[in-house]
C-alpha cells in the first residue's frame, strides 16, 4: 500500500539537556530536566504529519544498537510506516541538545552514525507512488530521478548540490536562505528561489513568523501565540504540518497557517515531538490564530 506522504533522511536518537546557564570551563551544573527522545529532520517531520492524521512512511537507517531499535519503536508508535527504515552495521546517528533557558538558545552535538547510500528498490517505489517525498539535507542525494514535482526539500542545513529547477517545495530557514543567495533581502532571496525554479518557496522565520511564495501570490503569518519550553525541532514539525495540510487539500496560505501554529504548540514541549498537536487540537488552535496577509516580496526588508 502506497504512503501519501513519504519522509527520507536522518533519524536520531537525543539527549536533551536543559540547563540554567552556559556551564563554565570545569564547572557543575544541574541539569533540569533532561531527556531522551527521537529526532532527525525528516524523522520528525514524519511524525507531525502522522500525528495530523496523514499516511506517512519513513525511510533512512540506524544502526544495530538499543538506539536504532528506540528510534524504530517511537515511530512505530506514532503510526509511521518503518518498513522503509534500514538497520545497518555500526551505531545509530545520536545528536546531544544543550538548551541554555537563560540565553533561550540551544547547541546541538551530532555523532552521525548509520546512513543509507541509495534507495533500496522497494523504497524508491513507494517513493514513486507517494503524493509527496519529503527530504532533508541527508535524504536530498537519496532522490534523483524521482518527481521532482513532488519533492519537498528541508534546507535548514546545508544540502550538497541542491538543484530547484521542478522541485514542488523549497522550505529553508531565512538564514540558509539568505546564505544561498548572497544576503540579498528576503523578499529578493524568495524570488530568486522561484526564478531558479521551485514551484512553491516557504521560508520559516523563527519567532517572526513564516512566508510563503507560489506563482499565484506571496503570503505572511506573524508568531503563532504559545508558551515556549523549547524550539528543538520546530522547524521539523513546520514542515510536516505544512505538508499534511497540503495533502488535506488546503491552499498554499491556509497550509502555511496551520503549519505555522503547529510549529509554535510543539514548542511547549522539551524535545522536538512530545508537544506536536494532534489534529483536533490544531484544528481549535488555528481557528483562533490570524489569517495570513499578502505579502509584497519587493518589499520584504
Amino acid at each position: 500500500m502506497s504512503a501519501e506522504l513519504v519522509c527520507v533522511g536522518l533519524a536520531t536518537r537525543d539527549l536533551i539537556v536543559s540547563l540554567p546557564r552556559w556551564p563554565e570551563p570545569d564547572g557543575r551544573l544541574l541539569a533540569e530536566p533532561m531527556r531522551r527522545a527521537g529526532g532527525g529532520p525528516a524523522a520528525t517531520a514524519a511524525v507531525a504529519a502522522a500525528r495530523l492524521g496523514r499516511d506517512v512512511s519513513f525511510i533512512g537507517a540506524v544502526g544495530s544498537d538499543s538506539a536504532g531499535r528506540a528510534v524504530r519503536d517511537e515511530l512505530e508508535a506514532e503510526g509511521v510506516d518503518v518498513s522503509g527504515l534500514e538497520e545497518r552495521a555500526g551505531a545509530t546517528s545520536e545528536s546531544v541538545i544543550l538548551l541554555d533557558r537563560s540565553a533561550a538558545t540551544r547547541s546541538i552535538l551530532h555523532a552521525p552514525g548509520a546512513a543509507l547510500d541509495d534507495l533500496p528498490s522497494p523504497a524508491r517505489a513507494r517513493c514513486e507512488t507517494a503524493r509527496w517525498i519529503h527530504v532533508d539535507h541527508a535524504g536530498w542525494p537519496l532522490v534523483p530521478g524521482l518527481p521532482r514535482e513532488r519533492i519537498s526539500i528541508d534546507a535548514g542545513n546545508p544540502v550538497p548540490r541542491l538543484d530547484l529547477a521542478g522541485i514542488g517545495l523549497y522550505a529553508p530557514t531565512e538564514a540558509s536562505l539568505r546564505a544561498r543567495y548572497g544576503g540579498a533581502s528576503l523578499g529578493a532571496c524568495v524570488l530568486a528561489a522561484l526564478d531558479d525554479g521551485a514551484h512553491r518557496v516557504v521560508v520559516t522565520l523563527g519567532r517572526a513568523g513564516a512566508v510563503a511564495a507560489d506563482a499565484g501570490g506571496a503570503w505572511r503569518v506573524g508568531p503563532a501565540e504559545a508558551e515556549v519550553v523549547s524550539t528543538l525541532g520546530a522547524g521539523d514539525v513546520f514542515h510536516g504540518a505544512l505538508l499534511a495540510g497540503l495533502l488535506e487539500g488546503l491552499s498554499l496560505p491556509e497550509a502555511l497557517r496551520m503549519a505555522n501554529v503547529a510549529a509554535a504548540l510543539s514548542c511547549r514541549g522539551l524535545d522536538g515531538r512530545e508537544a506536536i498537536p494532534s489534529r483536533e487540537e490544531l484544528r481549535g488552535a488555528v481557528a483562533h490564530a490570524p489569517a495570513p496577509e499578502r505579502s509584497m516580496l519587493n518589499e520584504e526588508p
